[in-house]
């Protein structure tokens, strides 16, 4: 007889399931770019900081963390698949780096230059970012009570500094610097809401008035 020949033994691969990697929560860090970027431009924009080249230390804030920061915060966002979230972090992230280009000569377009833009042309761009801020505003209003006080003030902001630039009055951009250190009062304050819930097991600690 001829000898048996043993077949190797099939195995079957099984696919194991698949569970997603959670992330972290990024709008506290959105929030905090985007209040301290704020805090710092308000400053200035309200006369409080008042010094000669006193504007450009906002320059490195507006790059790195209201920027870059803020912007990669709408990434993850997205990833978390929050819509509202991934929108308004991208947004004000990138208008950052907008703004920052404006006072960068390398590009440029530096303000106040002689080649620069005027106040009629940086009217036109706050307004449009009022624009946006007024359609985000609506959205929010779905969300909480502190995240919408932070566009309420935010859309003042923007619609009182685009009248300064367009009427080329420092009284209107005063009052804007003012709501804007408001504005970057309250998203800090919703900021730290979001750290403390994550950090207290998901308890809300501070409240921000749930309204859907």
């Amino acid at each position: 007889m001829p000898p048996s020949v043993s077949l190797p033994r099939e195995e079957f691969l099984t696919v194991a399931e698949v569970k997603p990697v959670p992330i972290a929560n990024p709008a506290p860090l959105g929030l905090s770019g985007f209040a301290l970027t704020t805090f710092v431009l308000s400053l200035v924009n309200a006369g409080i900081l008042g010094g000669k080249g006193d504007n450009l230390v906002v320059i490195g804030l507006a790059v790195f963390y209201g920027g870059i920061a803020q912007f990669a915060a709408g990434m993850w966002e997205f990833r978390t698949g929050n819509t509202f979230g991934a929108t308004a972090f991208t947004s004000y992230g990138a208008f950052w780096l907008s703004f920052a280009a404006l006072f960068i000569p390398g590009f440029g377009v530096a303000a106040g230059s002689a080649t620069g833009p005027t106040n009629s042309a940086i009217g036109a761009y706050l307004l449009g970012w009022t624009v946006i801020t007024g359609l985000l505003m609506l959205g929010s209003f779905r969300i909480n009570g502190a995240l919408a006080a932070v566009f309420v003030l935010l859309f003042v902001t923007f619609l009182f500094l685009t009248i300064g630039a367009l009427a080329n009055s420092s009284g209107w951009t005063h009052l804007g610097g003012w709501l804007g250190i408001l504005t970057a009062i309250v998203a800090w304050y919703t900021a730290l809401a979001g750290i403390l819930s994550h950090v207290s097991g998901g308890r809300m600690v501070l409240p921000v008035y749930p309204l859907a």
